[in-house]
């Protein structure tokens, strides 16, 4: 399973990388908007971060990027979209599922655009993502949960439907607003590709009191030890 990270604060990224070896970025207007900086800053700074890595191309390190969401005309999203593509090799454009969203992400896939569509809380929308070579799709985990549904059992369900047909591994499953370290491991139970989250989801998923209970007491042993040679 990969990992994600879930934000446009180049602190939390350079952060995220270089402890957990993140896999890739995804963005959105509210992650942008708490970076305090406009639109434009924020994609220069992930262009420029994936240059100074050495990681460009989405192939090596993806970073969605979510486009006006006021867009509603096809012609439009795919003129945008199109236009912040264009600016770095690693930009994969967020749409979301909406009729309009999925006729552009047909159009921008057709001419190399990658595409991830999101906003998806169902199984049958994810379909249309498979079915038309969208290179992500983002089913949602935290939001579901939060409003008393079950999150999980349809991650299972979209796994199954994309091995039935193919499509597994073509178009990757990103399960996103995940919120806790259950979630995580529930979704790789369910055959997920990738999950994405805040910086604090995963420092909380790698704490165990056990290990620092078993740090201390190896700690204590190693103290009372003779560790030099003679």
């Amino acid at each position: 399973m990969k990992f994600f990270l879930d934000s446009a604060k180049i602190d939390e990224i350079k952060e995220a990388y270089n402890t957990f070896g993140i896999d890739g970025v995804t963005t959105n207007p509210n992650h942008i908007m708490n970076s305090g900086k406009s639109f434009y800053e924020c994609l220069d700074d992930l262009a420029n971060f994936v240059k100074e890595n050495k990681i460009e191309g989405y192939e090596k390190f993806p970073i969605s990027v979510e486009i006006n969401p006021h867009l509603t005309d096809v012609d439009e999203i795919v003129k945008q979209a199109s236009e912040i593509s264009s600016m770095c090799k690693n930009f994969v454009i967020k749409i979301p599922c909406t009729s309009y969203g999925v006729a552009a992400s047909r159009i921008l896939e057709a001419k190399g655009v990658r595409t991830n569509l999101t906003l998806v809380f169902s199984a049958s929308q994810a379909l249309y993502a498979a079915k038309n070579n969208c290179l992500f799709v983002s089913p949602f985990i935290g939001w579901k949960e939060s409003s008393g549904e079950e999150a999980i059992d349809y991650i299972y369900d979209i796994v199954d439907m994309y091995k039935n047909y193919g499509f597994y591994n073509k178009t990757e499953i990103i399960c996103a607003a995940v919120r806790t370290g259950h979630q995580i491991v529930e979704c790789a139970k369910a055959g997920a590709d990738i999950v994405t989250c805040g910086l604090q989801v995963y420092k909380d998923f790698m704490y165990h009191p056990f290990t620092d209970y078993g740090l201390a007491k190896f700690q204590a042993s190693w103290d009372k030890t003779k560790v030099t040679r003679d």
